[in-house]
Order: structure tokens, then sequence, then C-alpha cells
């Protein structure tokens, strides 16, 4: 079992940037690849970044390439996702999510909103 607590959101102008955070329980942390998701209003949830249980490797969407970058911690069982050059289309609710063992594990959210 795994639990997720997400925490860094917040208001933040077009250009501005925000570290995002995703805390996790569990002493199997390191085995899990690691993602985050994010889902504006009225749309899908959408995969926005992941990285391997290793941090080795990293993938991103077309749409947040360049400007955000997920990393980890497994000494302190946490996943950050640095976000930079925000723009309004970022505004969304941004979902931390853990998978390993066959199983899937989502945080509960956290808002994002970009002001332009």
């Amino acid at each position: 079992q795994v639990q997720l607590v997400e925490s860094g959101g917040g208001l933040v102008q077009a250009g501005g940037s925000l570290r995002l955070s995703c805390a996790a329980s569990g002493r199997t942390f390191s085995s899990y690849a690691m993602g985050w998701f994010r889902q504006a209003p009225g749309k899908e949830r959408e995969f926005a970044a992941a990285i391997s249980w290793s941090g080795g490797n990293t993938y991103y969407a077309d749409s947040v390439k360049g400007r955000f970058t997920i990393s980890r911690d497994n000494a302190k069982n946490t996943v950050y996702l640095q976000m930079n050059s925000l723009k309004p289309e970022d505004t969304a609710v941004y979902y931390c999510n853990a998978q390993g063992y066959g199983r899937d594990y989502w945080g509960q959210g956290t808002q994002v909103t970009v002001s332009s």
C-alpha cells in the first residue's frame, strides 16, 4: 500500500515557477515508477511527466518538455515537479501517481493556477 500526498500548488503569474512535491508512505517507494498527471476543468486527466524507479529515465509530455523537470529523492520518499515558464494553459489539478507490482496509486491532487 502506498499513500501519496502532494503539496506546492498555488497561484502564479504567467512566466513564473512552482515546485510540486509528492511525499509517499511505505518502505518500497524506490521500487515504484512515479509520475505527474494533470486535469484541467472540463478536460480529461493527462500525462505530464514520469520518472523510473532509479531516476535514470524521465519522460515528458510534449506540452511541458523543456519547461518542467521531474526528479525524485528515494531517501526522502519524495518526487518533485519543477515547473518553469508557466502558462495559463498549465492551470489544472496536478496528481501524483505511483506504479508498481501491478498496482496504481494516486494522490488527492494539488491546484495550480496560472494567471495571464
